[in-house]
């Protein structure tokens, strides 16, 4: 058996839930697993005792070893490079490798990123990409360098985006396109059949973290944009209004065509309630609620909302 045949040692680096799945499919292959590193424990709950990341209840449950640094640092590094790994996979880990990390394993460090690089580098690629009305998605395996999402691709895998894709199932499409195919990239990648392509300077664009200030609709603009909103922050940070002075959580909407409607009103304007929902007037066309949620209360269906006494003519959004 060749060198390039033999299972290669693994450091696996990852912290949340949409990347459990692709540390998954490595501690069932043929590879050794020898440690995973996630970020701390948080607060979390209530109760805001410590929780246990996602990668980290899974690498426990598979008796993988963890290790938690705060940074990456000297002592950090030494502990690192004790376990002599032959490549880490890292998928959103949350820490900066910094470059003698980076250049610490044979194969070095690639990374399972949510887009199809250079499109949407950074922190919100799954939601940046709804938001935006791209067409497709993906995940892109690069080598990583001391860039932000800037290292050479090694292979991407497109995915098409359904006309009702939130963030909530792109998130989960993507985390399993992820692992259906990191084993079989990182065998190539040690057998030498993989090429790393170094990403165009064309089409660059940056996912900013989510912000939940940016929940807010703002019914001046065109329905078909707050529909897309609405789908890429379900399920967070979910896109909201007020309506009587109360926060009104919008899980589900769907912009209407001219033809679906001859209503119309001003930006933000209750234009229809009833059995078929709540249509509302916006910039641009109407948007149909299908889904929302007030506080304590469970989410209903728009036509639920309706028989809570909604009335045609009352506007949505902070007063004037």
């Amino acid at each position: 058996m060749t060198k390039s045949d033999s299972p290669l040692r693994i450091v696996y680096a990852g912290t949340p839930e949409f990347a459990v799945p692709a540390l998954e499919a490595l501690a069932d292959s043929p590879h050794q697993l020898v440690a995973v590193y996630t970020q701390p424990d948080r607060p979390a709950g209530r109760g805001r005792q410590p929780r246990p990341s996602p990668v980290k209840q899974a690498a426990l449950a598979r008796d993988i070893p963890v290790h938690q640094p705060q940074r990456l640092d000297a002592e950090a590094r030494e502990v690192l490079a004790g376990l002599a790994p032959d490549l880490m996979v890292v998928t959103a880990y949350g820490l900066i490798l910094p470059r003698p990390v980076l250049d610490l394993p044979r194969l070095g460090c690639i990374n399972i990123h949510a887009s199809l690089l250079p499109r949407w580098r950074g922190a919100a690629p799954i939601q940046r990409a709804i938001e935006a009305g791209d067409p497709e998605s993906g995940i892109s395996i690069m080598q990583m360098d001391e860039g932000l999402d800037t290292g050479p691709v090694l292979a991407r895998y497109p995915l098409a985006l359904a006309a009702d894709e939130t963030g909530g199932s792109l998130h989960d499409r993507l985390a399993a396109l992820g692992r259906a195919h990191i084993v079989d990239c990182v065998d190539a990648l040690a057998a030498g059949r993989l090429t790393a392509e170094p990403q165009p300077e064309a089409g660059v664009s940056y996912a900013r973290k989510l912000d939940k200030a940016e929940a807010d609709i703002d019914w001046h603009r065109p329905a078909i944009e707050i529909e897309r909103q609405v789908r890429a922050f379900d399920p967070w940070p979910v896109a909201q209004t007020q309506w009587r002075g109360k926060a009104l959580r919008v899980h589900a909407a769907e912009a209407l065509t001219e033809s679906d409607s001859q209503a119309s009103g001003r930006p933000g304007e209750i234009v229809a309630a009833g059995r078929e929902g709540v249509l509302v007037a916006t910039g641009s066309g109407l948007l149909q609620l299908n889904r929302v949620q007030l506080p304590g209360k469970k989410a209903v269906s728009g036509a639920d909302f309706a028989n809570r006494g909604v009335a045609a003519g009352e506007c949505l959004g902070a007063p004037a």
